[in-house]
């Protein structure tokens, strides 16, 4: 066995195949989960390379390989199998072809001609012909990974035949954002940024490379590798670094540990908390935050230890202590902000009502910008511009989720925020952070004007586009609103709504046909089934209706009206039903839809004249979420049973297969909604009509809906899944 750490270059360079044995699982990586970390961390160090100001960028790590040794007979190719990392080097095969492709597009061929060898074979070494690639694929994978590596740049990839497959749209991935990338500088500057990311794809990447022979034991070595091991964290490793250092120093550690440490290993702190598809302890989180909010600079979660030794180095008059106090101090600011975001009744103050509203959000990414503006440091930021900053921020978050616009450069975003913020002056903060996102021109950072909501919102799918808890907290926002919380003023009722407690219920009920007829000469009930997901058909509730008088006409002591009357604690039905009169109907839909658009635009107001001037990049091709991404997401896991929600049918539990299909009695279906006809004996959503746990009444839905949301994916197919169906 030999083991050496690898660049691209040094795996892909000699003529060989990399073989994934037939038994192995089908390629399963995906945007949100692999590509776009991975391409990320790409770009990141092509930039650090660009920017002369920096030292040359350390390697990335990208995990380890296993291989092993194939015995050829004379004259053929090399041959190893790969026994784990198939994803990953086949990954790194797309990227590569792709990236080639993109070199070749703006005309560096230099780049382009040293990339090719890691993709091809050269055509001497060849005896058949899928001699021609470097790694070769399990059977299900090899038309579309032969289709796209074998087509001619620029790959056209809708006619390659194979829409859809993984393969594909993993190439068709990085083919967009290299071509993004590297014209993003401008014609002039092509030439540099081709160079840069062409050397960290071969050099700067680097992977653990484990060469057996072909006798060795490849399984044992597969078994050790995958053997789970409790792994420190980023605030382990740091306090280990700061109480070494104390104890150096001659320092106190027991009582510098009991009143300045101790707290961080108590469940306020433990509790693990996600980013992402990860799921980190929140101390780490918070370490992470804290250096961000002291540096300006974007730091991913890997690298939170090693800035944080580089900050505490940088500065030799500052002794650890020090740096102690200046962590706990805003720990306790943090912790501070934490909990009262968590109240979902009673006072709430403003800072509160930002964590509440962007924690719907889930975007922890925020925090750094928080930490920042109430660093116990640095001079006090005004109470008028820290609420002013509070409100551009929440108005740039909201507007952009409405919009369904991309969050991945959020990070970069308020690193440059915070670098900023440290410069020009705590004064005016709010007016910086205001002019900021005023002036930003990029799809991926601008803030959308009054007109496009408007555009956007009059049409928009509100129940099936959003998330529910996202939903929910614009229609509280909405009703706080006409409580009379507006422009910094208390509403007269003094008390805001609830929070997170209200169930969303449509007016006029998606199961609308038997009492809800069309109006004459209406086109037919396509844009009906849409009008009833709009803004101004839904409203909260205390609790839901029950199915009868959900369903029911609108009219009648059993009706839809009577129903929203004896639930008529909320300023927004009160409005709903002075408005209805004796009929609810499809213009009084749009109609309030446009009212409530109007109140949005209130509650999270732009400049007086804003406008963005930016035309929004849309989703390209959108695809379908898949069973397989929530198990590549770890969402899911292979194996586990899936209970029908209806109580006829709770004896048939099925079973999710490593692939995404569903197996129920021996037979394997493609998708939870194939798998819920079956035994339903009609039509049926299935991520409604399987549940994970029984007990809780967890469905697939929920599992879908918390992926959706925390991932930033915006899917082809609508969820219009009723947890309630079916029972």
């Amino acid at each position: 066995m030999e083991t050496q750490v690898r660049t691209p270059q040094l795996v892909f360079m000699q003529p060989q195949r990399l073989v994934v044995p037939l038994f192995q699982r089908p390629y399963v990586w995906n945007e949100e989960n692999q590509w776009e970390p991975l391409w990320e961390d790409v770009t990141r160090l092509a930039g650090r390379l660009l920017d002369q100001s920096t030292p040359r960028p350390q390697p990335h790590f990208l995990g380890a390989v296993v291989l092993q040794q194939v015995a050829a007979q004379i004259g053929q190719m090399q041959e190893r199998t790969i026994i784990d990392g198939q994803q990953r080097l086949t990954t790194l095969q797309l990227l590569l072809d792709a990236l080639h492709a993109g070199l070749m597009a703006i005309g560096a061929t230099q780049p382009a001609a040293r990339i090719e060898p890691l993709v091809s074979n050269a055509a001497p070494y060849r005896s058949r012909p899928e001699d021609e690639f470097k790694v070769w694929p399990t059977n299900r994978d090899r038309a579309g990974f032969q289709a796209v590596m074998s087509a001619p740049p620029p790959v056209d990839h809708e006619s390659l035949g194979h829409a859809g497959h993984r393969m594909v749209e993993c190439h068709r991935y990085f083919t967009r954002r290299a071509r993004e990338w590297l014209v993003a500088a401008g014609d002039d500057e092509t030439a540099h940024r081709g160079a840069a990311i062409e050397t960290v794809v071969r050099d700067l990447l680097q992977v653990v490379v484990i060469d057996l022979a072909a006798d060795e034991n490849a399984q044992e070595i597969f078994e050790t590798l995958n053997a789970r091991g409790a792994q420190l964290t980023a605030a382990d490793l740091i306090k280990n670094f700061i109480f070494q250092r104390l104890l150096e120093a001659g320092a106190d550690v027991e009582a510098a540990y009991e009143e300045r440490w101790r707290e961080f290993e108590t469940a306020f702190w433990e509790k693990e908390i996600s980013v992402g598809r990860v799921r980190y302890p929140r101390s780490s989180i918070f370490l992470n935050h804290w250096l961000v909010a002291r540096t300006g600079k974007e730091i991913i979660a890997r690298e939170v230890f090693e800035h944080f030794k580089r900050f505490a180095d940088q500065d030799p008059t500052q002794a650890m202590p020090q740096l102690l106090d200046q962590v706990y101090r805003a720990a306790q600011v943090y912790r501070s902000f934490v909990t009262s975001a968590s109240q979902s009744t009673g006072e709430i103050d403003r800072l509160g009502l930002f964590g509440y509203r962007t924690g719907v959000l889930e975007s922890e990414v925020i925090k750094p910008l928080v930490l920042c503006l109430l660093d116990p440091e640095l001079p006090r930021v005004p109470e008028a511009q820290l609420a002013k900053a509070l409100d551009v921020v929440e108005s740039w978050m909201v507007r952009r989720m409405l919009l369904r616009a991309t969050t991945k450069n959020y990070n970069r975003i308020v690193a440059e925020l915070v670098a900023q913020l440290r410069i020009e002056g705590r004064d005016v903060a709010g007016d910086r952070i205001e002019a900021y996102f005023a002036s930003q021109t990029s799809d991926s950072s601008y803030w959308p004007d009054d007109n496009e909501l408007r555009d956007e919102l009059a049409e928009l799918l509100a129940y099936r586009r959003l998330g529910r808890g996202r939903l929910r907290m614009v229609l509280e926002a909405i009703e706080d609103h006409l409580r009379g919380w507006r422009d910094g003023k208390r509403g007269l009722g003094e008390e805001r709504v609830a929070r997170g407690k209200y169930a969303i219920e449509h007016v006029m009920p998606r199961k609308w046909v038997k009492h809800w007829p069309l109006p004459p000469g209406a086109d037919g009930d396509v844009e009906r089934d849409r009008l009833v997901h709009q803004f101004g058909n839904l409203t909260l509730l205390t609790g839901k209706l029950n199915s009868k008088v959900s369903n029911g006409p609108w009219r009648g002591d059993g009706g839809k009206r009577a129903g929203l009357e004896g639930h008529d604690v909320l300023f927004l039905n009160r409005d709903l039903l002075r408005k209805a009169g004796d009929e609810w109907t499809d213009d009084a839909v749009r109609k309030r839809t446009r009212d409530l658009v109007e109140v949005i635009l209130e509650v999270w107001p732009v400049p007086p004249g804003h406008s963005s001037s930016v035309t929004r990049a849309r989703p390209g091709q959108r695809r379908k979420l898949q069973l397989l991404d929530l198990i590549n997401g770890e969402a899911l896991t292979p194996g586990m049973s899936l209970y029908p929600r209806p109580k006829k049918h709770a004896d048939m539990v099925a079973t999710l297969l490593p692939d995404g299909q569903i197996e129920i009695d021996g037979v394997a279906f493609g998708s939870p909604s194939d798998a819920a006809r079956k035994l339903a004996g009609h039509p049926v959503n299935g991520w409604s009509f399987f549940l994970v746990d029984p007990v809780s009444r967890r469905s697939l839905r929920t599992v879908r809906r918390e992926y959706l949301d925390a991932m930033a994916v915006d899917v082809d197919d609508d969820d219009d899944g009723d947890d309630s169906e079916d029972e």
